[in-house]
């Protein structure tokens, strides 16, 4: 029998998320994501979660994959 192979997802910081953004009313950068109260106490409560609404804010790897 052949073995599945499972593909691993990569997540980077919050820092490199496009959904980290600087909030004006706070003077501090903030997420944007809207997620529900268990989502965000599993995320303050382990060292090993990755958040699942992480998304690459780095522009020139669109960029690099247009040309």
């Amino acid at each position: 029998m052949a073995e599945k192979k499972e593909k691993k997802t990569v997540y980077g910081t919050c820092e490199t998320c496009v959904y980290f953004s600087y909030d004006e009313e706070y003077q501090e950068y903030v997420c944007d994501v809207n997620m529900d109260e268990d989502e965000y106490c599993r995320m303050l409560s382990s060292k090993d979660y990755q958040c699942k609404f992480w998304r690459d804010g780095n522009d020139y790897k669109v960029v690099a994959k247009q040309m």
